[in-house]
């Protein structure tokens, strides 16, 4: 098998791109459905203007939005760990 071969930083790089495309994926999807359900009340051939700038702006948002959760889970998720990383160092 291929992956006997991998150290641990190797699995766990591949493991994060692999999460990686799952988020940026799972975004697409909620956005896809999102602003097309905003945007789009009777489809058609082609967008019209209105429906266009609709769903460029519903877009934005939602990708702005999914920004700023993401950068502030993170923040938290480090804000946790060096708790835990400073609580274990005065339980010593």
């Amino acid at each position: 098998m291929a992956n006997e071969n991998l150290d641990n930083g190797e699995v766990m790089s591949r493991l994060r791109e692999q999460i990686a495309v799952a988020h940026v994926q799972e975004m697409l999807s909620k956005m896809t459905s999102k602003c097309f359900n905003k945007c789009i009340s009777k489809p058609g051939k082609a967008l019209d203007g209105t429906e266009q700038r609709c769903i460029t702006q519903c877009m934005d948002r939602f990708i702005d939005t999914w920004d700023h959760v993401s950068r502030t889970y993170g923040n938290r998720i480090q804000r946790e760990q060096a708790k835990g990383i400073q609580y274990l160092g005065n339980s010593k």
